[in-house]
């Protein structure tokens, strides 16, 4: 059985709701707090960051691109040592994580990143989509014999054959996803969760939403996914590339709420008289069997 800090993950247990926080803390410690509140309030299991060594992980066509940022207009690269936190600052955020009740992990992007967080003693790893195909960080991911959640958007399906023949099934997630943002319906496929599902037998498998509103991911969970994952923010006019496709408080609570009440009705799948439906039975049926 899988299972990320205390909570096994499977379709026998509570769907674990992971509270995407990324990049949207805008390098603020603060913001990063205000985030994790919003999820342990929504009732959510995790919160996630995004680490980079932005020396590395940054693509060289990328690295000297302008930016406008609310800190002025900076390179690509500057931008993105900008937005990172420290080991200090990872420490103060991963303990608030703890004390509200949530598992806390991240998406590294390089292999230094890996061993960043391995120093903190995450409970799990993602890969996030983009990372496919970075055969030397998935091996760096399952040397730590840490359970592994990988998003699959923007990636063939040999490509993720590829992946998880490295990543190994024993302590695996796979996550649907598709990487368009805002995501439009038309490109959700969610069907591919049942295909995922039937193609790594007995491994986990979720969803990753980049939509606006609920309603895919609440389809997801119908449809199998154990493991949700969404964006959220504080508001999504804030500055950043991700916060338009997020989810503001209010959002993130009903989708928990949502989630739990459309598991709790999906049921066993074993026909049953249902102790609410004796009484109609005794006043509607006219003929017994």
């Amino acid at each position: 059985m899988t299972s990320i800090g205390s909570h096994p993950i499977g379709s026998d247990h509570p769907v674990y709701v992971i509270a995407e926080i990324g990049l949207n803390h805008n390098g603020d410690v603060e913001i990063a707090k205000q985030l994790i509140d919003v999820a342990a309030n929504a009732g959510a299991q995790a919160v996630k960051f995004q680490k980079r060594t932005p020396e590395i992980s940054t693509p060289e066509h990328m690295k000297n691109t302008p930016r406008e940022t609310p800190w002025g207009t900076m390179t690509y690269l500057e931008y993105r040592y900008r937005v990172e936190f420290s080991h200090d600052q990872y420490i103060e955020i991963g303990d608030y994580a703890t004390l509200r009740g949530l598992d806390w992990f991240a998406s590294p992007w390089d292999v230094p990143s890996v061993a960043f967080l391995e120093d903190l003693n995450v409970v799990a790893h993602k890969v996030a989509s983009a990372s496919v195909t970075d055969l030397e960080l998935l091996s760096a991911l399952a040397a730590t014999g840490k359970p592994i959640i990988l998003s699959t958007g923007m990636s063939t399906i040999e490509q993720i054959d590829a992946a998880v023949d490295i990543l190994g099934t024993s302590n695996l997630i796979v996550l649907h996803a598709t990487s368009t943002y805002p995501l439009p319906p038309e490109e959700a496929n969610l069907r591919m969760i049942t295909t995922l599902a039937d193609r790594f037998a007995g491994v986990p498998i979720g969803y990753s939403g980049h939509e606006r509103g609920l309603q895919i991911s609440l389809a997801a969970v119908a449809l199998g996914a154990v493991v949700v994952e969404r964006h959220i923010t504080l508001d999504r006019t804030m500055w950043g590339s991700d916060h338009a496709a997020s989810l503001e408080p209010t959002g993130l609570e009903h989708l928990v709420r949502d989630i739990r009440i459309i598991t709790e009705a999906l049921g066993d799948g074993v026909k049953k008289v249902f102790p609410g439906e004796l009484a109609p039975l005794a006043k509607l049926r006219r003929v017994g069997a």
